[in-house]
């Protein structure tokens, strides 16, 4: 047994284990748009607006999907580099982000 994978032992207890930072890869477009795409898959056939391509070392992606949800009215989540927008009105989402000086494409159907 390796001590490595040691989660409890009876003479300590519960021993804690350092948390491994993830990085977080980005997927930005060399272009410098934003993409907005829509996905199901895995949602139980509700739909999702992905905004793809935010770099997040130049803006904080918490704030800004605070923002879009509150200008949406819609709920989402910043998951893994990417913010998530419940709904589908891809067309509302562009405008928002074209005000908030970002050019932005619609991707996929």
């Amino acid at each position: 047994m390796s001590d490595n994978n040691l989660v409890y032992s009876t003479a300590t207890g519960r021993i804690e284990q350092p948390k491994q930072v993830q990085q977080v890869q980005n997927k930005t477009f060399k272009d410098g748009f934003l993409r907005i795409e829509r996905q199901t898959k895995g949602r139980k056939g509700k739909g999702v607006m992905l905004v793809v391509g935010i770099d997040n070392q130049q803006h904080d992606l918490k704030q800004l999907a605070k923002t879009i949800k509150s200008k949406m009215g819609q709920g989402g989540a910043v998951k893994e580099g990417v913010i998530e927008v419940q709904g589908d009105d891809r067309d509302k989402l562009k405008a928002i982000l074209e005000a908030l000086k970002f050019k932005v494409k619609i991707a996929g159907g």
